[in-house]
């Protein structure tokens, strides 16, 4: 994606952020591109999986309280809609990466693949752009383009009915 391109997907994304925007970002295939990331934890991750799913894209770190808050939400929504072609990735921003992700991720053990964040990202050069608060949510549909994004903890009840919608859609 060329470097004018990528500042759009990050201007709209931006844009969708703290609502629920009913415009899909579409930045080609590099909101998927930018989860080649490694993993950590019991949960494997194949981003060429990504291919074809609803995604819920969770920035987090390991010592933000508001997003271990989230997690148990995060977890009833990979359980409850897995099989039907949804996936929760969560992307880890400390700086530190594996060192604390890896035993976050053991202890922890969730449903869902625990990304580390590469320099790039965290320096907000992904597709995703910068990510200014944490958590940040970014749900994107079959066709890899953002939807919408949420900045802080979304209720369950929300990310329910936004996840639901995606899946009836083609």
């Amino acid at each position: 994606m060329s470097s004018a391109a990528r500042a759009l997907a990050c201007v709209l994304l931006l844009a969708l952020a703290g609502c629920r925007g009913t415009r899909p970002v579409d930045a080609g295939p590099a909101f998927l591109q930018s989860l080649a990331l490694p993993s950590v934890g019991p949960t494997p991750h194949e981003v060429r999986k990504l291919v074809g799913k609803v995604v819920l894209v969770s920035f987090f770190a390991t010592w933000c309280f508001p997003c271990l808050a989230e997690m148990p939400n995060l977890e009833a929504l990979q359980r409850d809609y897995g099989a039907q072609g949804f996936q929760v990735v969560s992307v880890g921003m400390d700086l530190e990466g594996a060192k604390v992700l890896q035993p976050f991720a053991n202890h922890y053990a969730p449903r869902y693949p625990v990304l580390i964040a590469s320099e790039w990202m965290i320096a907000g050069r992904s597709a995703f752009g910068p990510i200014k608060g944490l958590p940040t949510t970014v749900l994107l549909d079959r066709h890899g383009r953002a939807v919408a994004a949420w900045q802080g903890v979304e209720s369950h009840s929300k990310l329910t009915a936004a996840v639901e919608k995606l899946l009836k859609q083609d």
